[in-house]
């Protein structure tokens, strides 16, 4: 679960540190004072998007780390990617500057956003305030099933072996529309093999034998230099070894007398010695080095062939053997395109593995349809919508990388009448409460141990939010379940209550959270009823609702 979040210059929170507690938490505040910032904050610690707009004016950068205490599979997971911490709790980390660069870290460690998010999804599940309008879309529809049954490594199997027959199916119909052009370039491509399959250029050979030419060209000057050095350093009258001897046999007895010429003994004795070694090179060199005209000229031959190819194919020598590398691949491909019947029985045999798949996905979601239909359909009579009827329509569609199914959630919000289509029938308000019954459903199929739900209880008010505030509580016995509010029926229900204000001094706007003790409490539970002005009335009933 949760366990501290701190955040630091976050649009208009400049710094705020919060310790959370099992069960049911709730944020309250007046409209704008910063209470879905706070998710933002966290939704960005979790792998979410940055921009240098969630910079605080005149900050340098965006801090947020949360810190959760981990679970049997975070722990697994943290350990296979060498990110595990040692008191059995995992920090997760984002900064972004004001230039929007952005920074991830896990337990201190330098971390991508995907590696963030991942992590992320083991902690943490946020059923947004506009949730409730996603649900129209029946992609969002068919996700939201797919989550609640568990079938999210049954839907990427599917999409994985589409992806692989819609791309065999393209390249059947490829050589089916071009035969004869294909059939041009493999005999192009043939030729251009053959030539440089003959010419075998090795990786690097270019630089290589250009290396060696150079030196085979320049032997006679390299030899001569050579041995002109050999001589002037040892073999001649007066060689540099020679009289370096002798100044050194001069100075040595002198150095005895005063110790001021020893340093200078001491460099020509080095000076020596370093000559020793040069000539012991020079002569190794002249050893191996020879004059070898046949030699130069294969190489001499072999550059030419090199060169020759590289502007028949109009490429550098160097690029020639990834040129054959290419040509290969290509060839083998077109090989696999030419056995037109080969490739037709592929495509066969892709299309039946992947409807065997889509087949038990549809399998699936019609048994989890039938399942979170019946228990949406008994949250709704809770919910101020009793007769009340939710179902789910599965029909089937073209192919696709989802399977074969459209998933249509339909309603009937009084009794005798048949389900229509979500979008057609429900109001603002019955679409809301179903949306909440729905992610209350979907979060106790799940084990995510932190919950969030940020203003999903808009537009619903009475008893209806009693009911809400209910069920978010018994949710909260078997979950760390965070809340954003503004009904004071639902904030009443919290096990936890936060308050947040919005300050300015005229210059600059601030959001303050703070823990609401039992005093304060009634106080904005005051507040949320009777608004601006709390009186005696409003503090009674305030303490009626905490005390139910």
């Amino acid at each position: 679960m949760l366990l501290h979040l701190d955040v630091r210059d976050f649009v208009i929170v400049d710094e705020c540190a919060i310790e959370f507690a099992p069960g049911f938490t709730v944020f309250s505040g007046e409209t704008g004072a910063g209470k879905s910032i706070l998710i933002d904050a966290l939704a960005l610690a979790l792998g979410g998007k940055a921009d240098a707009g969630v910079v605080r004016q005149g900050a340098a950068r965006a801090d947020i780390s949360a810190t959760f205490s981990t679970t049997a599979e975070v722990n697994a997971w943290l350990a296979e990617r060498e990110l595990q911490g040692d008191d059995g709790t995992v920090i997760l980390r984002r900064t972004v500057d004001a230039q929007g660069r952005s920074r991830a870290f896990i337990n201190g460690a330098s971390a991508t956003q995907a590696l963030l998010r991942e992590c992320g999804d083991f902690l943490v599940d946020i059923h947004g305030q506009h949730a409730h309008q996603q649900l129209l879309r029946a992609s969002a529809q068919r996700e939201l099933l797919d989550a609640h049954a568990g079938l999210g490594a049954q839907v990427r199997a599917v999409g994985d072996v589409f992806k692989a027959w819609q791309a065999i199916r393209r390249q059947r119909e490829e050589f089916e529309r071009d035969a004869r052009g294909i059939a041009l370039e493999r005999e192009r491509l043939q030729w251009t093999h053959d030539e440089l399959a003959r010419l075998s250029p090795k990786p690097g050979e270019w630089d290589d034998i250009s290396a060696e030419h150079k030196r085979l060209s320049h032997a006679a000057g390299l030899i001569e230099g050579a041995q002109r050095a050999v001589d002037v350093l040892s073999e001649d009258e007066g060689a540099v070894q020679t009289v370096l001897g002798q100044v050194i046999a001069k100075l040595r007895p002198l150095a005895d007398i005063d110790v001021a010429l020893r340093n200078a003994v001491e460099a020509i004795e080095g000076a020596e010695a370093q000559t020793a070694d040069a000539v012991a090179t020079l002569t190794h060199y002249l050893g191996r080095t020879e004059i070898d005209p046949q030699r130069l000229a294969e190489v001499d031959a072999r550059l030419e062939a090199l060169h020759s190819a590289a502007r028949k194919f109009r490429i550098t020598p160097e690029s020639l053997p990834a040129e054959l590398e290419r040509v290969q691949e290509r060839l083998a491909a077109l090989a696999d395109a030419g056995d037109l019947e080969a490739l037709a029985e592929r495509e066969r045999a892709a299309e039946k593995e992947y409807r065997r798949l889509a087949a038990t996905l549809t399998k699936a979601r019609r048994q989890a349809a039938v399942s979170l239909a019946r228990e949406v359909t008994r949250a709704m009579q809770d919910l101020a919508m009793q007769g009340g009827k939710f179902d789910i329509a599965i029909t089937e569609r073209e192919a696709s990388a989802h399977g074969v199914d459209d998933v249509e959630f339909r309603v009937a919000a009084h009794p005798g009448v048949e389900p229509r289509p979500l979008a057609k029938v429900a109001s603002g308000g019955e679409l809301a409460r179903i949306s909440l019954a729905i992610a209350v459903i979907a979060a106790s199929a799940t084990a995510t141990p932190t919950l969030i739900f940020d203003e999903v209880d808009v537009g619903i008010g009475g008893a209806v939010a009693e009911v809400v505030g209910r069920l978010l509580r018994q949710l909260g016995q078997a979950r760390q379940v965070l809340c954003v509010t503004h009904l004071p029926q639902v904030a009443a229900r919290g096990d936890t209550h936060f308050g947040v204000n919005k300050t300015t001094d005229g210059k600059a706007t601030r959001s303050i959270v703070t823990p609401l003790p039992s005093a304060a409490r009634i106080e904005e539970i005051a507040r949320m009823l009777g608004g601006v002005e709390i009186t005696a009335t409003t503090r009674k009933a305030a303490r009626e609702m905490l005390a139910s």
